[in-house]
């Protein structure tokens, strides 16, 4: 029998191709998501799939989530539910707390309740915080500038902590940024409604150098699963990601040219980042998922190329 999983966060982003990837697989998905950020939309092809079930609740209703567990034999749990929206998290400082940090200490919670034995948690780059060298999974100290990473980062905190105290297996994966069909914002999503509104003009925060690796979803979703799969320490971490890197004024180059547009002026806001609490250039290390034996498929451009073609294909 299949195993059953759990995907927290799973009508979102990255959640729902998951999801797509793990029923390609066989497993049998159960998806928990408030549809705060998620769209029901994301995942409606798998309504008539017997090996699936969607559920939409909000993790922080610990007493429905209890029941969840207590009601279904889940293996594993995918947890990727949290907010996404960082400048949002600035403004509202309990959105961080409760949406990315709660959320997860609720899933531990009720695991170590239920027996469940795994979980793989979404973390981020942003838990590095602002560090002139390349990432690796052992770089410190950690000082977050964004409350988005540093609840990312009391998250790995208390997994590591749940582990050393009961019965617990974790993946623990830093993702970068992440472009793609179904995204709901972020740069090259950001750039293209800003064209549509206006072909002549595009307003880019900051500078344009900033200086980060993308990664396409497909990529990113085949290296969760296979250092899920490949990996069987207590606690394995793993930054996820691509060596190579693109400049948010290339971003804009490329979007550009996927939409057929010519003479778009570029207008720059200033300074070295897009808002508090972005770190404007990051490289990982990625020495320790290569050697496991991934690495992702498409460059940071290519990824952008092929993200701008499949949002501009969905409005088209």
């Amino acid at each position: 029998m299949p195993k059953t999983i759990l995907v927290t966060g799973g009508a979102g982003f990255i959640g729902s191709h998951l999801i797509d990837y793990l029923r390609e697989e066989s497993y049998k998905v159960l998806c928990i998501d408030n549809l705060s950020l998620g769209r029901e939309e994301n995942i409606k092809h798998h309504d008539r799939d017997s090996g699936f079930r969607f559920i939409k609740m909000d993790l922080l209703n610990k007493k429905g989530l209890n029941e969840v567990f207590e009601k279904d034999k889940i293996d594993c749990v995918f947890h990727l539910a949290a907010n996404s929206d960082i400048q949002k998290g600035r403004e509202n400082l309990e959105i961080d707390l409760k949406n990315t940090f709660m959320t997860t200490f609720n899933v531990l919670d009720c695991m170590k309740k239920n027996g469940i034995p795994q979980i793989v948690f979404a973390s981020s780059s942003a838990i590095y915080g602002e560090l002139d060298k390349p990432l690796s999974e052992d770089t410190g100290p950690l000082f977050p500038i964004s409350f988005y990473g540093a609840a990312k980062l009391c998250s790995e905190a208390y997994i590591s902590a749940f582990c050393g105290n009961s019965n617990i297996q974790a993946w623990i994966l830093r993702f970068p940024n992440v472009v793609g069909e179904r995204a709901t914002h972020g740069v090259v999503f950001d750039f293209i409604n800003k064209l549509k509104k206006n072909p002549k003009e595009l307003t880019i925060l900051g500078n344009g150098k900033q200086k980060k690796p993308y990664m396409y979803v497909r990529d990113l979703i085949e290296g969760i699963v296979f250092a899920w799969k490949n990996s069987d320490k207590k606690i394995n971490c793993f930054n996820l990601g691509t060596d190579s890197l693109v400049t948010v004024h290339r971003i804009a180059e490329i979007v550009i040219e996927e939409m057929g547009l010519e003479n778009v002026k570029l207008r720059f806001t200033g300074g070295d980042r897009g808002w508090i609490g972005d770190v404007p250039r990051f490289k990982y290390n990625l020495s320790k998922i290569h050697k496991l034996g991934w690495k992702a498929e498409l460059s940071s451009e290519e990824a952008v190329r092929k993200a701008a073609r499949a949002l501009l294909n969905k409005k088209s």
